[in-house]
Order: structure tokens, then C-alpha cells, then sequence
């Protein structure tokens, strides 16, 4: 199974559309920070990462900080730091408009957990349909993905293939949900986690030579199969040694391409996803510290009590107190 495959099922990406929008005329709405959003339909979720995907029409995005993205029918758009942005109508005279800000508090009213809210901006001219939703996932496990993503994405899931068959089976979904149907939000759900996967994997695929990073990293020849290897099993006793051999490299040369496109040595970057996938057991178990050491791959409770201690900043024990409060 290759990492990034491993990486996905490990963040436990839980999806959700929550709107569908249609709009005409001119207008311009600034989204609700994403946290807003999560606290309305999914209070639990570690990091919300918003999207929108185009079903007709054009509009236009952008950062608060940034320049004007054109989007059609068939693109995707990601915000996987979770930034507040800004959707408007396809014209210069929509970006002059002062926006109309979409809070918590107008959420909350808006919506529902489980259902799928309609907004309607009526007027003249061709409609713009977005369905609306986001994406939750925890944060730490899913750091090494997250950084190698720009703040705004946008992905044309125009094309045949999977990514395609998603999009249309998500405006599909979209419309029976709209006649009530049992079960179609569950389907939008699992369909919206597809969608991201197939987005990432796109990405990465189009990533041109010369970038860094984790989804640069699955496309280099060794790292790629090394990374491969330490995901499916992080709790082997890996060795530089071994995984160099097995991937058909130098023990040297395997550290300088980890360095070159990770920012980080093999077992640097091992020791970082093994205390991630701790902190998670840690947090949602009751299993005693020794048995999260040694399922994780540390072989005594002092040699996992130093990692942890030097990712997180906490021993192991004394982390787990202070994430129970927390939450």
C-alpha cells in the first residue's frame, strides 16, 4: 500500500457537505472561518478543511490576503489550512462589492447536522450552483499531507475517470437529498472523502520537477517506496541500513534525498509519524503508556517516554492529562 494511501486512513478524514448555493446577479459572501463551521456541525474535529465544488456557472475565490481564482462548473476547491476566503460572481464588479460576511451565528441557523441546507440569492442572469462542505481530519497525522498543499487549491474534476464519476455522483446525491431522500447526507459524506483523496492524488501527479515536500516525496523512485515501507509498518525496528537496502539505495544517499525533500533524516521523519500515531492512542484509549510504546515500535517505555517527550513537549502521561482537560 503506498504512504499516501496509509496517511489518508490514518487521519480518519471524516467528510460533510452541509450547503448547496445558488446564486444570481452580482454578489460576494466572506465564508465563515472554518472553525466556525466545525463547531456548528462537527464540534470534535481536530482540523476542518473547506471545499467547494462547482456544479454550474463560473464565479470567482480568493484568500483574504490573495489574488482573484477563476472557477467553473467541474473545479474543486480546497482551503486545507482551514483559511477564511471570499466567493464572489464571475465579474470585476463582484470583487469591488463589499461582502456579506457569513458567521457562526447565522450558521447555526442555517444549518443542521446530517442535513443539507439550500441558499438562494435570487435575481437576473445565468445561476452559479457551489455545494458546499468540508472536510475534518486529525491535524497532527495528517501535518505531513497538509504542508506540502498550497492554502487554495483548486483541482479541474473535469476530466473522465474517477475523479469525474465522483463529481457527478456528488451532484447526483446533492439533488435526492433535496427530495428527502434516507441515507443521501451518509452518501455525501463518504463520496466528499473520495473527492478529497482523488484531489490530493491529482495534485501530487501534476506536481512539476523540483518541488519539495511529502506529495514530492511519494514521486521520488526510493523515498517514495521508503516512505511506502514505514507507513504500512511503522513499528517494525527499522534501520537506516535495512530500509536503504530495500529500497536499492545507499544508506548516504537515502539520507540525502529524506533531507533534500522531507527536511528530515529517515528515522527523524519515523520518529515524528510514530509519536503522531501515540499522541492519537493517547488521547482517544485508556491503554496503558507501555503497550502505546510498543504498539507505535519503541521497545522499552523510557526510549518511547524521550520521543515523545522531544516531538510533543510532554511525557507521554503527562500529555494524555492534558489533552483529557482540554477536551
Amino acid at each position: 500500500m503506498d504512504a499516501l494511501s496509509e496517511v489518508l486512513g490514518a487521519v480518519r478524514l471524516t467528510g460533510a457537505v452541509f450547503l448547496e448555493m445558488e446564486l444570481r446577479a452580482q454578489w460576494s459572501y466572506l465564508t465563515a472561518p472554518a472553525r466556525k463551521i466545525a463547531d456548528v456541525l462537527m464540534p470534535d474535529a481536530d482540523h476542518v478543511i473547506p471545499f467547494h465544488l462547482i456544479t454550474e456557472g463560473q464565479c470567482y475565490a480568493r484568500l483574504l490576503d490573495g489574488d482573484p481564482v477563476e472557477l467553473g462548473a467541474g473545479d474543486l476547491l480546497l482551503f486545507p489550512a482551514g483559511d477564511q476566503h471570499l466567493l464572489a460572481a464571475a465579474s470585476a464588479a463582484a470583487l469591488r462589492l463589499k461582502p456579506v460576511a457569513i458567521t457562526g451565528e447565522s450558521l447555526r441557523t442555517l444549518l443542521r447536522r446530517g442535513e443539507i441546507a439550500e441558499f438562494k440569492k435570487e435575481g437576473a442572469g445565468e445561476a452559479t450552483r457551489i455545494v458546499c462542505g468540508f472536510l475534518a481530519c486529525d491535524k497532527r497525522l495528517a501535518e505531513p499531507m497538509l504542508r506540502s498543499l498550497p492554502r487554495l487549491l483548486k483541482i479541474r474534476m473535469r476530466d473522465g475517470g474517477t475523479a469525474a464519476w465522483v463529481r457527478s455522483s456528488i451532484e447526483f446525491s446533492v439533488a435526492e437529498s433535496a427530495s428527502a431522500r434516507p441515507g443521501s447526507a451518509a452518501v455525501l459524506a463518504r463520496l466528499s472523502e473520495v473527492l478529497f483523496a482523488e484531489a490530493i492524488r491529482y495534485y501530487a501527479e501534476e506536481l512539476p520537477p523540483g518541488q519539495s515536500g511529502f506529495l514530492a516525496a511519494l514521486r521520488d523512485r526510493h523515498v517514495g517506496r521508503a516512505l511506502a515501507l514505514l507507513h504500512e509498518a511503522p513499528a517494525h525496528p527499522w534501520t537506516v541500513d535495512e530500509l536503504a537496502t530495500r529500497v536499492g539505495l545507499s544508506r548516504s544517499a537515502l539520507g540525502e534525498r529524506f533531507n533534500e525533500l522531507l527536511g528530515a533524516p529517515p528515522m527523524q521523519y519515523l520518529a515524528r509519524w510514530r509519536t503522531s500515531l501515540a499522541a492519537r492512542l493517547l488521547r482517544e484509549s485508556d491503554v496503558p503508556v507501555l503497550r502505546v510504546a510498543t504498539d507505535v515500535g519503541y521497545e522499552s517505555e523510557a526510549a518511547f517516554n524521550r520521543a515523545f517527550k522531544r516531538e510533543l513537549g510532554l511525557p507521554p502521561a503527562a500529555w494524555r492529562k492534558r489533552a483529557a482537560r482540554n477536551a
